[in-house]
């Protein structure tokens, strides 16, 4: 009997940790602190030893938090030759098998006259998808989630359809192929910008966006997410072009982007926490979207 009750005791312990980590808020410090650690390795452009040391930070977090990691090398081909590539993405199984996908990429622009550390543009994305894993972590989850980070967004030379999003292109045809591509995809770029301004990303998918935008307004985050269009061609295109609902957040209106001023001291805490709590708060409602809609876009 004594020993059935420390059994009773610690699973009603672990119960209770599990429901405080549950409400447990996203930590924009935390995140910031990822941000710092991928900063600390200098540019880290796809294909480079940098990238490489970003990608083991990357799984070693995850790891550290119990989280299944997976890295899907690949070779690309750039204006710069064969390159050799890799997506990491976090698989968090839930109750159905259905798949969203949240995602962002942790590369940084080349740029050769000058040392990009690309703490916004590149950094917040992959620091953001960090925490947000751990959070999703300690929740019940109705939906599978996979949480990517896509190598290779940026253009090596010039943005084109061939020189740009390698990673995420990749991903989406290698999973239409396999017949599993998601039932949604939210993609995050350059939301920790200090002075924050998401616009409505004019490709998204108008119902994924709604939702979004209608957490925003009741957690009391409205002025950071206007209904301004603003089309941008980002990680979430190549799942849209399958046929994906996919939608963006991004904050294009950021003086340092693909400058030598895209440094620590532009990234905020308080941007990220806004950005990750919206995200968590807006999920549920994705998730019941789509359990109305099965099979359907």
């Amino acid at each position: 009997m004594r020993l059935r009750a420390r059994g009773l005791g610690a699973l009603l312990l672990a119960a209770l940790a599990g429901a405080a980590a549950a409400d447990e808020p996203f930590d924009g410090a935390a995140a910031l602190r990822h941000v710092e650690r991928l900063v600390a390795l200098g540019p880290r452009p796809a294909g480079s030893a940098a990238a490489a040391q970003a990608r083991r930070y990357l799984v070693d977090r995850l790891r550290a938090a119990g989280i299944r990691a997976e890295v899907q090398p690949f070779e690309a081909d750039t204006p710069h030759g064969r390159l050799p590539m890799a997506n990491v993405v976090a698989v968090l199984p839930g109750r159905r098998p259905d798949v969203i996908l949240l995602g962002g990429h942790y590369d940084t622009k080349l740029f050769r006259e000058f040392r990009f550390v690309g703490a916004n543009d590149g950094g917040s994305s992959a620091a953001l998808l960090l925490e947000l894993a751990r959070r999703l972590h300690a929740r019940p989850r109705e939906f599978t989630y996979w949480i990517a980070w896509f190598d290779g967004e940026e253009a090596r030379v010039t943005w084109t359809a061939a020189d740009s999003l390698y990673g995420s292109r990749r991903m989406a045809e290698d999973l239409r192929r396999a017949g599993r591509l998601p039932r949604a995809v939210l993609v995050a770029d350059m939301i920790g910008d200090r002075d924050l301004g998401i616009r409505r990303e004019a490709f998204s998918t108008p119902w994924l966006t709604d939702l979004v935008w209608a957490s925003a307004r009741r957690l009391g985050y409205g002025a950071h997410f206007s209904d301004d269009p603003l089309p941008v061609e980002d990680d979430h295109a190549p799942f849209l072009r399958h046929g994906v609902p996919a939608a963006l957040l991004i904050d294009f209106d950021f003086p340092p982007w693909h400058t030598p001023g895209d440094t620590l001291d532009q990234v905020s805490a308080r941007s990220l926490e806004v950005v990750g709590r919206v995200l968590l708060d807006a999920l549920p409602a994705i998730e019941a979207h789509l359990a109305r809609t099965p099979g359907g876009r």
